[in-house]
């Protein structure tokens, strides 16, 4: 900032301070004041501006800066003040310009357009969203097939803690549906929002194989049972009566 001192002599006026400021471009202009109670109000533009195929008009002040006039848009249109690139008359203005210092004046019109790189941030925001969203159904269907599988371990330890034998191929056919579960959850992508669901649902099938490998052990230490029946017998009673049989002549 530069302060310039006037010296005025005669109708009561002497000393004035004036301040300077340098605007974008090397302009020195004189320093705007919004303390001065007798400073008319600022002038308002009504700025009309194309985005795509929307249009939109907004109201800002003619003091405003090109940055003032994007944080407004942004309410408008939804994208961030750093997502936009403002026109005028074909160029591009900084956020450090100035309405009336480009010539801006009412009704006059404005370009908006995307920044390209915010596309493609927004692009590759998209696919990742989309790589969580297949990642979070396949953990989802794996939970679901797991605790089915999980009803059966918990029945054949009932079975075997209350001393019942269970046939083998029963444990290893379980052991071999966990292990599938296992290779499916491998190939699940990682991603931060699903990796710990991940790590819960290996440590689940790890439990479960355990858990059969144990009572496979338990399972083989288990006799059969044999049931035998004694049947009584009885004795046929004498036969006693005899046939008379009559004849005719």
């Amino acid at each position: 900032m530069v302060r310039k001192k006037v010296n005025m002599h005669g109708d009561g006026v002497t000393n004035e301070e004036t301040d300077w400021e340098m605007r974008p471009g090397g302009m020195l202009v004189q320093k705007r004041s919004d303390n001065r109670d007798d400073a008319p109000p600022p002038k308002k533009l009504r700025l009309r501006v194309a985005y795509g195929g929307l249009r939109y008009e907004i109201c800002v002040s003619c003091m405003s800066s090109f940055l003032e006039v994007k944080k407004v848009l942004s309410v408008e249109t939804g994208l961030q003040v750093d997502e936009q690139r403002l026109l005028y008359r074909g160029r591009e203005k900084e956020n450090g310009e100035y309405l009336d210092m480009c010539g801006v004046k009412d009704r006059s019109k404005l370009v908006l357009i995307e920044d390209p790189s915010s596309i493609e941030r927004r692009f590759i925001q998209m696919r990742r969203n989309a790589k969580i969203q297949t990642a979070n159904r396949a953990i989802i269907d794996l939970t679901l097939q797991l605790d089915h599988l999980q009803q059966q371990v918990s029945a054949i330890e009932k079975s075997i803690s209350n001393g019942v034998k269970v046939p083998e191929v029963q444990i290893s056919t379980l052991i071999e549906m966990l292990m599938r579960q296992a290779i499916k959850l491998e190939s699940i992508s990682i991603e931060a929002d699903v990796s710990a669901q991940k790590n819960v649902q290996g440590k689940r099938v790890q439990k479960c194989v355990e858990t059969l490998d144990a009572l496979k052990i338990c399972n083989a230490r288990i006799k059969h049972v044999v049931v035998t029946t004694n049947w009584e017998t009885f004795d046929h009673p004498p036969s006693s009566t005899k046939s008379h049989w009559e004849t005719f002549d």
